[in-house]
């Protein structure tokens, strides 16, 4: 199955709020990164493994997708509309 984006391939993607990137852009690397190893996480969190251990694996998870959303998200986007900063 083909998926389009309809935004055409001209070697850019998109950060949250729409703001356009090259591909090889370092945000995007990091926030790849961090979500692979998330993802290697969430494998061993799977097995059967202590739940004190599943617990702390939980913890981390919860931080890398913090951190992911932080590097795919823009400076000028950070401020929400109530004017705070949208970081945890």
């Amino acid at each position: 199955m083909k998926v389009y984006t309809k935004t055409g391939d001209k070697g850019t993607t998109a950060l949250f709020g729409g703001t356009r990137v090259p591909k090889d852009h370092i945000r995007i690397d990091s926030y790849g990164t961090v979500d692979e190893l998330n993802s290697y996480i969430g494998l061993i969190r799977d097995q059967e493994i202590d739940s004190h251990y599943k617990s702390i694996l939980i913890e981390i998870q919860d931080r890398l997708f913090t951190v992911g959303a932080i590097l795919a998200t823009p400076a000028e986007k950070e401020v929400l509309k109530n004017g705070e900063i949208g970081r945890a």
